[in-house]
């Protein structure tokens, strides 16, 4: 059931934006030949005739779209041309006649979009987005008044239970408790759990990786150990070598955009091979080493160099807080807490703070959403975290089963919002590549080339299909491999 309700509400969001599309035409007295429920791709599920407009419902319910006189008859002409070139039936030219007597407008008719003033143009191409603005502004509004909160998008994250059974992390001898809440670590503000679990799986015990200045470290200290041992080339096999005391790693120190996700974690460090991943754990605890083969100094440097990084976190307890300094994970990356979350929310109980708190929750859901796109764009995170229609109906019914309505009508709000920034970028086959021709018109004081627009607009059309089809396959496969 959830399932069908948070398809029914990403449905609405299509239906919004393309009724924005057709009012707008309506209202310059635009006539709309279709008005698409889909993309015009596979079998027509069901058609019928409002007024002047032919209403389809395409199976392939990705999508949406409101068609034009202009554009129905260049689609007769390709047709046309299509049938003329392999050679017309007589069945063919029964359906030409029939295609003649069809009301076709008058070329300067002033039912026709191209005969628009610009700025008419602009408004029925942007529509859209508009509907999308304003339906993403009522469902916000709508759930503020019916459940008098909104979340303000951070946690209260609390130790449920610490856990001590096969635990060797040494969280179990710090003075923490079940009830402390975790005010940061690493100095990074926990608002959420992910930011907590990021921070210790990245600082895991033996992670294969060792700081470049840390190997530089070592190899003096195995120089001043070993003084009579040659650490400019290969140390021969039989030699034994000291070995200096095991000490911690840098602590891991990262942003707020990474730790929340926001960008993609890149490790600065020296990654160790096989062969060093195992001298690492032959010489845990060991003060002195016979070399079983020779080894490269540096090899030696960065197995000695891996150990772990520590972690720093400050609890609240009643007001008071406790600072847990140089704590470890095991060797899983695991500290052995339970944690609780508890959602923060502010109140939406009078008509000036639901319209306000409204419209901040909106405008800071609008800010992560664009730092995303603009992340996404510039490769920060990858193309495989691209996800779409059939990961956001299996993430949005998880929410309304886990946290309620509330939630589900706000996602469906962000995802309004995420369409309209989507619609609006400059790319040919989307609203904002439509105003863009439109602006080049106005600047250059003509008409651009049917042709070329047309062709640009084929074949950004054509990488928007690819692009869909790339997104349900990376969808398809986050929800095999248990990722959502």
């Amino acid at each position: 059931m959830n399932t069908i309700i948070m398809l029914f509400l990403i449905s609405l969001l299509i239906l919004v934006h393309e009724l924005g599309h057709f009012f707008a035409a309506r209202m310059f007295g635009v006539r709309v030949s279709k008005f698409g429920f889909g993309l015009p791709i596979g079998p027509t599920l069901f058609k019928t005739k409002w007024g002047d407009t032919e209403v389809l419902v395409h199976a392939f319910l990705l999508g949406g779209y409101v068609s034009f006189p202009d554009d129905e008859e260049k689609e007769e002409e390709a047709k046309k041309a299509l049938k003329e070139k392999s050679g017309e039936t007589a069945e063919d030219k029964k359906e030409d006649k029939k295609e003649d007597k069809k009301d076709v407008l008058p070329l300067d008719s002033p039912e026709r979009f191209r005969n628009k003033k610009p700025w008419q143009k602009a408004v029925i191409v942007s529509a859209g987005v508009f509907m999308n603005v304003v339906f993403a502004i009522f469902l916000t509004i709508l759930a503020a008044a019916w459940y008098h909160r909104l979340p303000t998008g951070t946690s209260d994250v609390f130790v449920k239970e610490v856990v001590s059974e096969n635990n060797s992390s040494n969280i179990i001898k710090a003075d923490i408790q079940p009830g402390d809440r975790i005010k940061s670590i690493n100095g990074i503000n926990v608002t959420s759990t992910y930011k907590f679990i990021f921070v210790v799986q990245n600082s895991k015990y033996f992670d294969g990786f060792a700081d470049s200045e840390i190997i530089t470290k070592k190899i003096e200290e195995l120089k001043r150990l070993n003084p009579k041992t040659d650490f400019e080339n290969r140390i021969p096999k039989e030699t034994v070598l000291k070995l200096p005391l095991s000490m911690p790693e840098k602590p891991l120190r990262i942003s707020e955009e990474v730790a929340s996700g926001y960008e993609k974690y890149k490790n600065p460090e020296i990654a160790l091979t096989k062969e060093e991943i195992t001298l690492r754990d032959e010489i845990q605890g060991k003060t002195s080493l016979t070399l079983k083969e020779d080894i490269e100094p540096e090899s030696l440097a960065k197995a000695l160099s891996d150990t772990y990084k520590p972690i720093t976190i400050v609890l609240d307890r009643d007001g008071h807080e406790i600072v847990l300094n140089n704590i470890y994970t095991d060797k899983n990356g695991v500290l052995g807490l339970k944690l609780e979350t508890r959602e923060n929310f502010v109140e939406t109980n009078t008509p000036k703070e639901i319209v306000s708190n409204s419209i901040n929750y909106l405008w800071n859901s609008t800010k992560l959403m664009g730092f995303g796109l603009w992340q996404l764009v510039t490769g920060k995170i990858p193309m495989s975290e691209m996800h779409g229609i059939v990961v956001i109906t299996k993430v949005g019914s998880d929410i309304i089963e886990t946290y309620g309505m509330l939630n589900g009508l706000l996602l469906t709000a962000i995802i309004s919002i995420d369409l309209a920034i989507i619609n609006l970028l400059p790319i040919p086959a989307l609203d904002g590549g439509h105003l863009m021709f439109l602006a080049l018109e106005k600047i250059l004081g003509r008409e651009l080339d049917e042709k070329i627009t047309e062709g640009i607009g084929r074949f950004f059309f054509l990488l928007l299909i690819i692009l869909m089809v790339y997104v349900i396959f990376n969808d398809i496969f986050a929800l095999v491999t248990h990722k959502f």
